[in-house]
């Protein structure tokens, strides 16, 4: 008994010493020269879209800092439109034909644009913090960041230009925009418009730390204060974006 009891330690010893050989990057079906260049092509394939992107965005942090009965659905449309944009141009059509996964990605990021459609657009059950909350100076915020200062973080990797990702147009910044909306809002919807994004964070945050950029700590974290102000008490004051 002793004997089958050693021999099963040393079995389950072997096993460990075989997984903890394998490091993150080995499990990672692309190279980074890879990866950054399939975004430098796509950019250069959808040219000047990006400059639409970055309005688009803008128009967002405007219509949240200033919202009327009018633009309540103006935001949602926004955000399906460059959610479903990305889940084809980006992860069916570029992404699919290095990461297998990416197939998947595109359904989810499918799901998150009809969530949109579905709650934003036509039930217009969009209802976000009071304007003096804390929560919603928060989501402002995020959304901000996501648009206005994100696409740098390349600078960070001494990247071109070209491979930039903006938002609406390449899936990070427009998770971390979503995540802004989600944390201002003042009922439970944001649990639901919250669970694609905090998923899309860990996966390309660990992707981004198996290819060692040394921006791969943005996503976690921007998933993990989204999460942590979305768990605060609700805000007295809502109102309808």
């Amino acid at each position: 008994r002793a004997h089958g009891e050693r021999h099963r330690g040393a079995v389950m010893s072997d096993w460990l010493d075989y997984w903890l050989s394998y490091s993150l990057s080995d499990f990672l079906l692309f190279s980074s020269r890879t990866y950054y260049r399939l975004i430098e092509l796509y950019n250069l394939a959808i040219w000047p879209a990006q400059i639409g992107c970055l309005l688009a965005g803008a128009a967002i942090v405007w219509l949240l800092l200033r919202p009327t009965p009018l633009r309540r659905r103006v935001v949602a449309a926004i955000l399906a439109a460059a959610w479903a944009w990305i889940a084809s141009a980006f992860h069916l059509e570029r992404y699919a034909t290095i990461n297998w996964a990416a197939v998947y990605f595109a359904a989810a990021f499918a799901l998150q644009s009809l969530l949109f459609l579905w709650f934003g657009v036509v039930r217009d059950a969009l209802v976000v913090a009071g304007e003096n909350s804390a929560r919603r100076t928060a989501g402002v915020a995020l959304v901000a960041f996501a648009v206005a200062v994100q696409p740098f973080a390349a600078l960070m990797a001494a990247r071109p230009l070209s491979r930039f990702e903006v938002f609406g147009a390449m899936p990070d910044p427009t998770v971390v925009a979503t995540l802004g909306l989600a944390v201002l809002l003042a009922n439970r919807l944001r649990w639901l418009l919250l669970a694609v994004p905090l998923l899309w964070c860990a996966v390309g945050g660990l992707t981004l730390l198996a290819m060692e950029s040394p921006e791969w700590p943005l996503l976690p974290a921007a998933g993990v204060a989204a999460l942590a102000l979305s768990l605060k008490r609700r805000s007295r004051g809502a109102l309808r974006i």
